[in-house]
């Protein structure tokens, strides 16, 4: 089963006199990334949030919209320990400016919209809070299963896709595999017609027990069959993680590397232009594949 990393959830939840909106949006990420937006009172309920988000998400960034509201009539208050801190850097800062002057009473407007200036007495029940947590988990839990289907559905089709590029591939390499043993034999006929000519203009002749020599270590160098060996072993384990019960990004995103790399090599040693050309097809195909195995968790 592969689950695609990208997707939305979205749940609404109200009883009594709360309610919840939550609304999950994924997009792929090597690691886990988290961002949440939460109704200000609420932050002790982050670490819960978090850790609901990670029993069913394992990588990506995640971002997350959280509100809540509350009909009864909120009762508010000035912190007012955090408001003279506010007003005494300030007061210290333009001392150091240079620039200090009077600050009159209407300058407290704009102080009361900083940050954990006004808190609300629910903000310190922690009853009001459990409650509230357990609307917040119903609903979490309902955005998760819709976002859940929707990666679901989306690593399904990227599966059969990823199945067909994976048979493509054997189908290239068994183009290799062809290819392969006469890759010898070319380069013997090859090197037999060029020595030849130049022997001939000097008046010599070739000792075929020196052309089997020359040819013997240059099949070895162009020998593929362990890089082929490899590859397909790539090629069964991919399928394996595609038809695992979890999902399996990060081995996907391994074995893709593999591949390519005993593509390269294949390239390299094999030094025959129909085996190129195979290649080249090959290299294409993986980075379609890498492209689709970075979406997946």
């Amino acid at each position: 089963m592969l689950l695609s990393m990208t997707g939305f959830g979205a749940a609404i939840c109200a009883d009594g006199e709360t309610s919840v909106a939550v609304e999950i949006k994924t997009v792929n990420n090597r690691y886990f990334k988290l961002s949440l937006r939460m109704s200000e009172g609420f932050a002790a309920l982050e670490s819960r949030v978090e850790s609901l988000i990670r029993e069913s998400i394992d990588r990506g960034t995640v971002n997350i919209t959280l509100r809540i509201r509350q009909k009864r009539k909120a009762e508010y208050r000035i912190a007012t320990t955090v408001l003279q801190s506010y007003f005494e850097q300030l007061v210290d800062l333009g001392g150091k400016l240079g620039h200090l002057g009077e600050i009159h009473a209407p300058a407290l407007d704009k102080l009361l919209t900083l940050p954990g200036v006004i808190e609300t007495e629910a903000d310190q029940s922690d009853g009001e809070l459990e409650t509230v947590w357990n609307i917040v988990k119903r609903t979490m839990e309902d955005a998760l299963k819709n976002l859940q289907a929707m990666r679901k559905a989306e690593g399904d089709s990227m599966a059969t896709d990823l199945a067909a590029n994976t048979e493509q591939l054997r189908t290239l390499l068994g183009g290799v595999e062809i290819l392969a043993p006469n890759v010898a034999e070319q380069y013997r006929k090859r090197l037999e017609e060029r020595v030849g000519k130049i022997l001939m203009e000097h008046g010599a002749t070739l000792n075929p027990a020196d052309l089997v020599r020359e040819v013997a270590v240059h099949a070895d160098r162009c020998d593929i069959s362990e890089e082929t060996v490899r590859f397909r072993s790539h090629l069964a384990q991919f399928d394996e993680a595609l038809k695992s019960k979890e999902s399996c990004g990060r081995k996907l995103d391994f074995l893709t590397q593999e591949l390519f790399r005993e593509t390269n090599t294949i390239g390299s040693k094999a030094n025959d232009a129909g085996i190129t050309k195979h290649v080249v097809d090959m290299k294409t195909v993986i980075e379609r594949i890498r492209e689709m195995v970075q979406n997946v968790e």
